[in-house]
């Protein structure tokens, strides 16, 4: 484990947050802790450099109405006053994440800096970052996340690493400051990308269609941006280990790069820094330890927590960390089923009301969705059970029946037989997730599911999905109810449409009808490389002759 000083300790418990995060419920956190420190991966490095000079265009046909077009070479920037054009914008050809390195020195010998100068650096992911005014600041997270950096040098020449890690693509340089007499150049100017993700991934198919290479390889490229000490869900924002996040990279890795020492990681540090309930926080964050978003619960993800470690057992053959998590499993479901009504349905409005994720739909109302993924997870966590001989313990022989009750109970009060759709809510709202949740947990038939998907894909009215992770498990569903053509034309219409637009990595939200959607009001604080978003190289890999074939 690493060390932390005293002063640095006395610092955190002063801010409330324990020195070792650690579970009062679980007496193995700190054990869990451990073992968590020592499956830390080893991050790989490579040095990228400005490939050319971009201008910024405004082009109403492209994607947030901003586009680059070539400016020419990088080397004017490393030979020639950069006060002569004060502002310029690099490309460094593809997405990186890592630290930024310049160096700045005199144009001429014997001139000495009498004054500071003054730098910023914005780094970017899509162009619109660049080119729609940050002020006044409009988003609902902090404004900090946006990676400009104002970075004042007293002394020429000098070589600066940023200390802030940064993600993107498209690099914007801007003099704010500098002495009349004086003048410079850069001297250096490179990126130091980091991933944990090592090798490569398995080649397709020489009848895998072009725009679904496309969409394979940009998925790589986003699960080896995210692929850090920790699955993050977006290295440019939130730089955390999420839930959701990292079941569905757990997946793509899975087919891919199988670093599955990474996935040991998160799962045994989302078992330490439960809360001293056991209930599991959604959400931890690596600095300046290890340590939980303290508060943030979201049920749905506390369940696909079990789902993600029954998978983890099936790749690799750890029985002993399934074994060692194993309590966290049970306690999940036993907070899950304190949510049930007497009639078997998920009361979505008892008391706590705990965040369900899904989808970043303001309009979604999730009370089936939740119903049926409760089911899926019961039926999934009683497999772990079997997997590893539990199903004797107190409790865990009744999950297939409580599964049952909530189906029997779920085709009773959510499907309308007679229109072939499930219905959410007091105001039986039609989505896709209500379909694809009673499918994905069996409650529907294959034939019943077929129909309900038909159904909702055609209705104008229907609430659909408005973002990567809920379009995943989209996916999932149309398989499982045999409608390959179907998945097959969703993911390359939906990923496809990102590729289009000129995605390098692919995003965390994309709604085809609205480029500047953002669930926090602004969306140059979206995340446009994400951990979630990366499931189509999952699908590609794992259903061969429904996407590799012609």
């Amino acid at each position: 484990m690493k060390t932390i000083s005293l002063t640095v300790g006395l610092l955190l418990l002063a801010c409330g947050l324990p020195v070792v995060a650690q579970s009062a419920y679980y007496p193995q956190s700190a054990e869990w802790m451990r073992k968590a420190e020592e499956a830390t991966p080893r991050l790989i490095t490579q040095t990228a450099r400005p490939v050319r000079l971009v201008r910024p265009v405004k082009d109403g046909a492209a994607f947030q109405e901003w586009r680059m077009e070539d400016a020419g070479t990088a080397g004017p920037l490393f030979q020639e006053s950069f006060k002569s054009h004060p502002t310029v914008t690099l490309d460094f050809g593809d997405h990186y994440t890592g630290y930024l390195t310049f160096g700045v020195e005199s144009l001429r010998e014997r001139m000495a800096a009498d004054a500071p100068v003054r730098l910023r650096f914005t780094l970017a992911e899509v162009p619109a970052e660049l080119n729609t005014p940050l002020e006044p600041y409009k988003g609902s997270l902090a404004r900090s996340w946006i990676q400009d950096e104002v970075v004042t040098l007293t002394s020429v020449p000098a070589e600066v690493t940023i200390p802030r890690r940064l993600s993107g693509r498209y690099l914007k340089i801007e003099l704010l400051g500098v002495s009349g007499s004086f003048d410079f150049k850069f001297s250096k100017l490179e990126l130091r990308a980091q991933t944990s993700a090592a090798g490569e991934v398995p080649e397709l198919s020489q009848t895998t269609d072009s725009l679904l290479r496309e969409i394979y390889r940009v998925g790589v490229k986003t699960l080896r941006e995210c692929m850090q000490t920790v699955y993050e869900d977006g290295p440019k924002r939130d730089r955390r280990l999420w839930i959701g996040d990292l079941y569905l990279e757990a997946l793509a890795n899975a087919c891919t790069f199988k670093n599955h020492g990474l996935t040991k990681r998160c799962l045994y540090l989302l078992a330490a820094c439960a809360a001293d309930d056991g209930f599991l926080h959604a959400t931890v964050l690596e600095e300046p330890r290890p340590h939980p978003q303290y508060g943030t619960h979201t049920l749905d993800y506390a369940l696909i927590y079990n789902v993600a470690l029954l998978d983890y057992l099936k790749a690799t053959g750890d029985r002993a960390t399934a074994e060692d998590l194993w309590p966290v499993v049970g306690r999940q479901i036993e907070i899950a089923l304190k949510k049930l009504t007497p009639q078997w349905i998920y009361d979505i409005d008892h008391e706590p009301h705990y965040w369900l994720v899904f989808d970043w739909k303001p309009d979604f109302d999730r009370q089936a969705s939740m119903q049926g993924l409760m089911i899926w997870a019961l039926r999934r966590s009683y497999e772990l059970a079997e997997a590893l001989g539990k199903t004797g313990e107190p409790g865990v022989s009744e999950w297939p029946r409580v599964a049952d009750k909530m189906r029997r109970a779920a085709r009773e009060r959510l499907w309308d037989r007679e229109r072939q759709v499930v219905l959410s809510g007091r105001g039986g709202q039609v989505s896709y997730l209500s379909q694809v949740w009673m499918i994905l947990s069996g409650t529907l038939s294959q034939k019943e599911g077929r129909a309900a998907m038909r159904r909702v894909m055609s209705m104008p009215q229907a609430c659909y999905p408005g973002c990567p992770y809920a379009y995943h498990y989209v996916i999932e569903a149309l398989l499982r109810c045999g409608m390959e053509r179907e998945a097959r034309r969703l993911l390359t219409d939906y990923w496809g449409g990102m590729v289009r637009c000129g995605a390098d990595t692919f995003w965390e939200v994309y709604d085809p009808n609205d480029d500047t959607f953002s669930p926090y009001g602004f969306h140059p604080i979206n995340s446009y490389c994400h951990a979630w978003s990366c499931t189509p190289v999952y699908f590609i890999a794992r259903y061969p002759e429904v996407f590799q074939a012609e």
